[in-house]
């Protein structure tokens, strides 16, 4: 009896991170052979969503397994191409971007495609949770709102790609002034909060912006977003909660913060002004009202299990 052969497509951004995949697509296509997967390869091109469109049409086609291969940009795109769909493939990913929110959260090796190509060889899996927007986009790490969250889409891609993750701390500091609070209305299973706020978080892995304390107790995989509003938009009490964030994770003890677990959110701004611009997982995603839904267990990863914190991890993947 032979063995039924399994199908991998990998998608890749040729652009994301200083075109590091092209050098090494030949090695990262090899390690997908030895696992015993018979790999094809699609590179995005600049039209819209190519990276969606070809992990909706590889899924659809019967593939065991996508990796998507870029920042977080690609992989929100490729989990938008199949988190619709009632089979969906296993996922693996190999990051090359700016911050890479979703890797840190996965452990999965940085700069290095062939590092986090084996990760795959190891077999483990997490059926991850997954957040759903508007009722047709969704998303794997964030969804935000406030003035701070809409540097992640105004920065430009070039000067991305030329100072990395210090552009977004340059345009951070830069956009701190004009932080302004908002009276908005958000509806959560645990009730309703009414008030002003000037940053909103929607978080499903503790990894937001690089930051890895930005939702500290948050779980992978428990069916739950971990929300947290600013309450404040004083510069000196702004930064005083971003140092408690780099600081192991206090800001979500202070009383400028709202933090709450919930399976559900609806967000509208209750004053006159133009609506909260959402962010998704870095991209620009819509303007409120919204409601946003976790959908659980929903998407299947490869992940560096050995190094994931148990704390990160609800029983059921454990």
């Amino acid at each position: 009896m032979t063995n039924v052969i399994k199908k991998a497509r990998l998608i890749y951004n040729p652009t994301s991170g200083q075109e590091i995949i092209k050098k090494n697509i030949a090695e990262v296509l090899d390690v997908l052979e030895d696992v015993g997967y018979e790999t094809s390869a699609y590179q995005t091109t600049p039209d819209p969503l190519s990276a969606q469109k070809e992990a909706e049409r590889a899924a659809l086609a019967g593939f065991d397994l996508i990796i998507a291969a870029g920042g977080d940009g690609t992989i929100n795109e490729v989990v938008n191409g199949v988190a619709g769909l009632d089979k969906r493939p296993k996922m693996a990913f190999i990051p090359t971007g700016t911050t890479n929110d979703y890797a840190r959260a996965l452990k999965i090796p940085m700069g290095d495609p062939v590092a986090a190509a084996r990760i795959i060889e190891k077999n483990q899996t997490i059926k991850m949770d997954i957040g759903r927007a508007y009722d047709d986009k969704y998303f794997i790490n964030i969804a935000a709102a406030g003035t701070l969250t809409e540097l992640t889409y105004s920065v430009p891609s070039e000067v991305k790609s030329r100072l990395g993750y210090l552009a977004y701390v340059a345009k951070g500091v830069e956009m701190f002034p004009k932080s302004k609070g908002r009276m908005v209305r958000i509806e959560h299973d645990g009730g309703v909060f009414k008030g002003s706020v000037s940053l909103i978080f929607v978080a499903l892995t503790n990894s937001i912006g690089g930051f890895e304390q930005l939702a500290p107790d948050t779980k992978l995989d428990d069916g739950n977003f971990s929300l947290i509003l600013v309450k404040t938009d004083r510069l000196f009490e702004m930064l005083s909660l971003l140092i408690q964030a780099v600081n192991g994770g206090n800001h979500v003890n202070d009383a400028n913060v709202e933090y709450l677990k919930t399976s559900k959110i609806k967000l509208e701004v209750l004053d006159k002004a133009e609506p909260f611009m959402l962010n998704l997982d870095g991209e620009y995603g819509g303007d409120t009202p919204v409601e946003l839904q976790v959908l659980p267990n929903h998407l299947e990863f490869f992940v560096n299990m050995d190094e994931i914190n148990n704390g990160n991890l609800h029983q059921g993947n454990k």
